[in-house]
Formats: C-alpha cells, sequence, structure tokens
C-alpha cells in the first residue's frame, strides 16, 4: 500500500485545497450517564452569567404578544331531556322524579313461569299490606279471615308432578306449609284490582262484605296500587333489555333552541354505571314530542390558572412542594403518554386557565359563544377545538358524544349531563347465567348458575336441579323391569344426560343469509321421562310461555364467554325519594366449558 504523502504545512494545504481528501467537522454528542431527572429539575444556581444562560434557554427572553386571560364571558344552552323510547317501543314522559337508570334497567319482576307461581315473598307482603289496610279501619276488619278464604295460598300436593317445584326443596316445602290457608295471595288480589275488578267481587254473598263499605274498601284498594307501584319500579311498557342482544337499549331526546329535538341512543349499555360514555347522537331515529326550550345561561367569570400538586413555580428562586417528585418518574424511551404528562406538567403547565361553569344536573349543555378579555384590553372570540367533521381523526376532543348514523356530518360539541346517580345499592343475586362456548358439543349452553326459588330466595342452579331430579324420582312411576329380557355385556346408549341447569343453545342459520349463524334455544329431555327441561330463570325463558322462539346473536357470546345476573338495586334520588327496580347486568365469562354431552355410546352393563 502507497504511503500518503505528508503535510508540511497544514494550514496551506487547507486554504488551497491541496488535498481534497482531507476532511474537516466538529460533532457533539450528548452522553448521558444516568437516567434520572434529579440535577436537571434541581435548578443548581452557580453564577449571574449562568442564570441568565438558562433564561435564554428557556425563552424567557423572547417577546410575545399573548396576555393573561382577566375575564371570560360565555353563553350556554342547557336543554333537559323530556322524552324516552325503550328499544323500539313506544316514546313516553321522561319523569324526572327517579334517575335514569332506573328507567334504562327496570324490568317487570316475575310472579309466575307459565302455570308455576313464584315471589310468594312479594305476595305475601301485598297481601300483609291489605290486611294492615284493613285492620286501620275497625269496621273493615272483620273482613280479614274473608279475604285469606277467597285469596288462599294452596298448599301443594307432593305427589303431583305439576308441584314438584314448590315440594321438592325442604326450605320451600316448609314455607308453603306455614303459609298456607294462613295468609292471602296479595298479587292475585293486585291483579284483579289492575283489571277493573271492585275489591269486593265474588265476596257480596250472604255474610260476606255490605254495601255500606263499598267505598271505603274502594279508597284502601286505590292506596294498595299507589304503594305497591311506588314500592318497585317497574317497565309499564316494553322494557329497555334487548334478550337478542343482551343489553339496554333506549334513547332520550330534549328540544333546541331551533324547535327541533336531539336524540341520545344508548346502544350497547351493558347496566351497572350510566354515564355520558354510553351515548350517541342519533340523527335516524327521532323520538317526537321533546318540548320546551333550553335554559339559556349568560355569566361572565374569572379565569384561575390551572392548579395541581407539585406542578413548577413561575420563579427559580421559590422553594416548590416535595410531596410530589417527577423526577422519581422513569419512563421508558417508548413511554409516549408518561413523557407527554411530564411535558405538561414541566413545561406548559402554566399556559392552561380553567373557566367556572355550573351546569345542572340532567341537561345537555351547547356552548352558543366564549369571548375572552386580556390584561391589554383585547377581546379574543373562542371557537370549539372539536368542531368539525366527525370522522376526521385528527379533530381533538374530550367528554363529547360521537354521532351514529351518516357518515362525514359536523361534530358534535355538547356536553352531556345525565340524570344519573353516583352510587346504588345492590340486593343479592337473584339469578346468574352463564353463557359459554362447548366446542366437543359444538354448542352454547346457558348455565343457570343462580336460580330463584319459589319463596323468592336464591339458590345454586346445580343444587336446585339436583333436589328436584331426586324428588320426581321418588315419585316416578315403576318402569319396566330390567331383569325381563337378556342383558348383554355392554350397552348401547343412544345420548347421555347432562345436569338439568344447563339449558342448550343450536347454531342455526338467520332467515336473510345463509352464511351468518344465530343462536336458537333448544331443550333437553330429562333423564325421568323425557320431558323437555324448561328453565328456571327468567332470563332464559324469552318468549318460553308465549310459545315464541328465542334467538341471541352469535356474536353475544366470544370466546370469554357472557355472564348475566339479576339483582335490585336502591337509591335515593336528588329530592330524598327512594327508587327501587329490578335489573340485569352483563359482563364477561371465564371461557369456555365442556358439558361431557355425547352420543351413541357403549357402555359396560352394570352388574346384577
Amino acid at each position: 500500500m502507497t504511503e500518503p504523502p505528508p503535510i508540511l504545512d497544514m494550514k496551506a494545504a487547507l486554504g488551497g485545497h491541496e488535498l481534497p481528501t482531507v476532511g474537516l467537522w466538529n460533532r457533539l454528542e450528548g452522553r448521558p450517564r444516568t437516567t434520572d431527572f434529579d440535577r436537571a429539575l434541581r435548578a443548581e444556581v452557580r453564577d449571574a452569567l449562568w442564570m441568565l444562560t438558562r433564561q435564554w434557554q428557556l425563552g424567557e427572553f423572547k417577546g410575545a404578544d399573548a396576555g393573561s386571560p382577566v375575564t371570560a364571558t360565555y353563553s350556554v344552552a342547557a336543554a333537559r331531556p323530556s322524552r324516552f323510547r325503550p328499544g323500539g317501543g313506544d316514546p313516553e314522559d321522561l319523569p324526572d322524579d327517579r334517575p335514569a337508570e332506573t328507567l334504562a334497567e327496570r324490568r317487570a319482576v316475575p310472579f309466575a313461569f307459565g302455570a308455576d307461581l313464584i315471589s310468594f315473598d312479594l305476595r305475601l307482603a301485598i297481601g300483609r299490606r291489605w290486611l294492615k289496610l284493613l285492620a286501620s279501619d275497625p269496621p273493615l276488619h272483620i273482613y280479614r279471615n274473608r279475604y285469606i278464604e277467597h285469596y288462599p295460598i294452596r298448599l301443594p300436593d307432593p305427589e303431583r308432578d305439576a308441584d314438584s317445584r314448590l315440594v321438592a326443596h325442604p326450605e320451600v316445602w316448609a314455607s308453603m306449609q306455614a303459609m298456607a290457608g294462613r295468609r292471602m295471595d296479595g298479587y292475585a288480589f293486585y291483579q284483579n284490582l289492575k283489571a277493573g275488578r271492585e275489591p269486593y267481587d265474588g265476596m257480596t254473598g250472604p255474610g260476606g262484605i255490605v254495601f255500606p263499605h263499598f267505598n271505603a274498601l274502594r279508597v284502601l284498594a286505590a292506596k294498595l296500587v299507589t304503594w305497591f307501584e311506588d314500592l318497585i319500579d317497574q317497565p309499564g311498557g316494553d322494557a329497555a333489555w334487548d334478550p337478542r342482544r343482551l343489553e339496554h337499549r333506549f334513547s332520550i331526546a330534549a328540544a333546541t333552541e331551533g324547535g327541533g329535538e336531539k336524540v341520545l341512543t344508548a346502544r350497547e349499555y351493558p347496566g351497572g354505571v350510566l354515564d355520558w360514555y354510553a351515548f350517541s347522537v342519533d340523527h335516524d331515529a327521532p323520538v317526537g314530542g321533546a318540548g320546551g326550550a333550553p335554559e339559556i345561561l349568560n355569566r361572565t367569570v374569572f379565569p384561575a390558572p390551572v392548579r395541581f400538586s407539585g406542578m413548577p413555580l413561575p420563579r427559580w428562586w421559590a422553594v416548590e412542594d416535595g410531596r410530589t417528585n417527577f423526577a422519581a418518574v422513569r419512563p421508558d424511551s417508548t413511554d409516549l403518554a408518561r413523557l407527554i404528562f411530564l411535558e405538561f406538567a414541566l413545561v406548559y403547565s402554566n399556559d392552561w386557565f380553567q373557566v367556572p361553569c355550573d351546569l345542572p344536573a340532567g341537561t345537555i349543555a351547547t356552548i352558543r359563544g366564549l369571548a375572552v378579555t386580556d390584561v391589554f384590553g383585547h377581546q379574543l372570540w373562542i371557537t370549539p377545538a372539536g368542531a368539525g367533521d366527525d370522522e376526521d381523526r385528527r379533530r381533538w376532543s374530550m367528554f363529547t358524544l360521537d354521532i351514529a348514523g351518516p357518515a362525514h356530518v359536523p361534530a358534535d360539541t355538547a356536553l352531556f349531563l345525565p340524570p344519573s346517580v353516583p352510587k346504588t345499592a345492590n340486593g343479592p343475586v337473584l339469578e346468574e347465567v352463564a353463557l359459554v362456548r362447548d366446542e366437543n358439543a359444538n354448542l352454547v349452553w346457558g348455565v343457570e348458575q343462580i336460580v330463584r326459588v319459589a319463596t323468592g330466595d336464591s339458590r345454586r342452579g346445580g343444587e336446585v336441579a339436583a333436589e328436584l331430579l331426586a324428588h320426581r324420582q321418588r315419585f316416578a312411576p315403576p318402569g319396566a323391569d330390567p331383569d325381563d329380557g337378556p342383558r348383554a355385556p355392554i350397552t348401547y346408549r343412544a345420548m347421555n344426560t347432562v345436569p338439568e341447569n344447563w339449558i342448550p343453545f343450536l347454531p342455526v342459520r338467520t332467515p336473510d343469509s345463509d352464511r351468518e349463524i344465530q343462536l336458537q334455544r333448544g331443550t333437553m329431555p330429562s333423564a325421568i321421562d323425557g320431558a323437555d327441561v324448561r328453565p328456571r330463570t327468567a332470563l332464559l325463558r324469552e318468549g318460553l310461555d308465549a310459545g315464541e322462539w328465542y334467538f341471541v346473536n352469535e356474536e353475544e357470546v366470544p370466546q370469554t364467554g357472557t355472564k348475566l345476573t339479576v339483582f335490585y338495586n336502591r337509591t335515593r334520588w336528588r329530592d330524598g325519594k327512594v327508587a327501587v327496580w329490578l335489573s340485569t347486568l352483563r359482563g364477561t365469562g371465564r371461557g369456555r366449558a365442556s358439558s361431557g354431552l355425547a352420543f351413541d355410546v357403549i357402555v359396560d352393563t352394570p352388574p346384577e
């Protein structure tokens, strides 16, 4: 290799470009020796020149024509929702004496499953209330036994198969023996009153109710109906629960300034906490009937700087609070959210101001205009940052409602404060159903994990099914003698059995498509007489008593499964009034399961 020529005069060589292969550069590289911010946030003071340099580095010497805000004047239109429509049902007026969760979640209290009477706890409560009303009026107290005889609670027959659900469980059978003939069926009496019958129908014969007491009984009957309807809030028409999609669906509407209406629809509300994010602006489903005009709020307020614990102080020589240590934050190089938070907290935190705006709960608030006056007397008209096309992903928004329906429409910048409550008291679980996938059987099972017995209490579904099966085996008619005929060492079994609290859902095609699948409720034969096993929960009895099929969308049961629970909720409204309703909550399951269902099985014949 040829040796490079020596350079005797470096300055002359660089100035005359005699040797172009010689390069000259100056590169500065940062080499941090630590990953924390301790020294950077310490603000060490060396000398006056260092302080001036730091101020120049942070841009404190740059002039900007930006004054701090002094006053802010805004106008807000607050509209109260006045109409409610459950799912695809008929719209009704939205009452203002109860929270929105009551209307969204309430479901009818079941008092019978077909011919089987249930909820005897409420039946006795209504009857007890009526007997107390009779006792409050001494002339009417003499009819107490008359009502008990006319609306009796029948003692079930252990040998009657139709009464097996009332006698198979020891605690239910004991309760039925205690109440039969001693208390009245208050719900049967309530049904007669709601049907337009008089409270003395069928009891005016010899030795019965006399004419002078008719008006007094009508007054007490009206009090009984009002008391029970105020006790538990139930839907008068359609409920918001969609059994096909396993969620609540409802809409509310409020009047706008131009005389129109704004409809907010909750399409996938699982139950529990009802907040603004459960709603979407719906332009395609008008409710109608929203009356009244929005309330206009015009106010002038004083903006205040945003303050939070540990924020930097505006002067270098001020001692900051050490309870919040941002230097202890250890963000990774890919932790962008934490880095953005630190940038806001340490650099731009003093650029934000907050404007107080008190809004009444249960309103849809729209800012009509916002003007800010700074220290120089300049007035600025502030436009919403979230304005623009609703489909624009670069649009910045926070606490705003999305729009369901047509694409590329102007974004809605209104703020919705739903008329809800922050806390509700949940009662014990009355029903719990787990919808799980069984890949071996190619089925979806509705496992009734918790069911309601006739007394209104809840028990485990497996225990209740086993007790009922044992009772029916005890009183089942004798079958054929297995000793008659030949016996082989093996036995062919067409199908085995599964627990009777497992209700099958079969995959079937949808009517309008050959590729989409829906789940249809099926039946399993009983191990006693081969009769269809009926569900014991109201969740899985949708349409059963009316002889209708029940379908569930296939996508509603993912691989993790779906859990449905039914329980009572209780809360207080703003005026102190108590609200009680029966609600359904949807949650996530615990994965797949196997029922052990098998067909065409060869088993060993048991020995004699």
